[in-house]
C-alpha cells in the first residue's frame, strides 16, 4: 500500500520526534537513528533502529547490528513505505522478518467524552502488569517488568503525555490507553488501548477511545492517528471509529 494521506507526513515528523525523546540515549546513522535505553533493555520499544525516506536499504542491517549488538534481538522500523519496500530483500537476506503496522487518522466526527478519567502510572501498574501474559504468554517475569515500567519513559516522549482508564462499577480498571499530544504541531497519538480480558465486549475500550479523541481535539490536535497490527481485528474496529488507513510503517525483527 502506498499512501499521499496529507497527515502522514507530519505523523512521520511526531512519531520520530517521540522516539528521539523517550530515548535515554541515541545513535545516529545516514538516514536513520537508532534510540536505546538500558532501563528496559527487554522491550523492543525502547531498543531499537527508526529509519526514514533516505536510508540506504542494502546498509539497514548493519546498522540495526551495529546499534543493537549488546542485545539478544534487532528490531527495525522503516516509516516510508516506498524505502520499506526495497528494504525487505536485505533485511530478508540478514534474517529478519517482516511486518506491518498500519498507521491510522482520524477522520470521523469528535465523539463526546466517554467517562474515562486520567490516571497517575501507579494505579494501571497493576492491571498492566497483570495484561502482558495474555500478550506475550512465553515473556519470562524480567520482560513483563520492562513491558510494564517502560510506560514512565514515555513520558519524555511528546509535550503532553496523559493516561486514561476506565473503570467497572466497582471501582476495577476495565481498560485504559495513552494520549501523546504535540498541541503546537496539532499532532496527537493514541496508543496501548487495552482492555481487561474479564471485561471484553462491554464497551469499556469505546470509552476510553472517545475520552482520548475528545480530549485531543479539545486541546487543537487536528491530526489523531494510532497504530494497529495489519494482520490482527483491531484496526477494523478502528475502521467503524472512524478511523483510515492513512499509511503504513515495515517492522524488521531477528532473535
Amino acid at each position: 500500500m502506498t499512501s499521499t494521506a496529507p497527515e502522514l507526513p507530519r505523523i512521520h515528523r511526531f512519531l520520530s520526534d517521540f522516539h528521539r525523546r523517550q530515548a535515554a540515549r541515541t545513535v545516529e546513522f545516514p538516514g536513520a537513528f537508532a534510540v536505546l535505553d538500558d532501563a528496559y533493555r527487554h522491550s523492543r520499544g525502547n531498543n531499537h533502529v527508526l529509519a526514514g525516506g533516505d536510508v540506504d536499504p542494502e546498509a539497514l542491517p548493519g546498522y540495526t547490528e551495529e546499534a543493537l549488538g549488546h542485545l539478544p534481538y534487532r528490531f527495525a522500523y522503516v516509516l516510508d513505505e516506498t524505502v520499506a519496500a526495497a528494504c525487505v530483500a536485505p533485511m530478508e537476506r540478514a534474517g529478519y522478518q517482516h511486518a506491518t503496522s498500519l498507521i491510522m487518522a482520524h477522520h470521523g466526527p469528535v465523539p463526546e467524552h466517554g467517562g474515562a478519567r486520567e490516571v497517575d502510572f501507579d494505579e494501571l501498574r497493576g492491571p498492566v502488569t497483570a495484561s502482558w501474559p495474555r500478550f506475550a504468554p512465553q515473556a519470562p517475569p524480567e520482560h513483563i517488568r520492562d513491558l510494564v515500567e517502560r510506560r514512565v519513559a514515555r513520558r519524555r516522549g511528546a509535550e503532553v503525555v496523559r493516561f486514561f482508564a476506565v473503570h467497572t462499577p466497582e471501582g476495577e480498571v476495565a481498560a485504559w490507553a495513552d494520549l501523546y499530544m504535540d498541541p503546537a504541531e496539532g499532532v496527537a497519538q493514541i496508543e496501548d488501548l487495552v482492555t481487561v480480558e474479564a471485561h471484553l465486549g462491554q464497551g469499556y475500550a469505546g470509552r476510553v477511545l472517545d475520552t482520548a479523541l475528545h480530549e485531543a481535539a479539545a486541546a487543537g490536535c487536528t491530526t489523531r492517528f494510532l497504530t494497529a497490527f495489519a494482520g490482527d481485528w483491531p484496526h477494523r474496529w478502528y475502521g467503524r471509529k472512524g478511523f483510515a488507513i492513512a499509511g503504513a510503517m515495515a517492522r524488521f525483527e531477528r532473535v
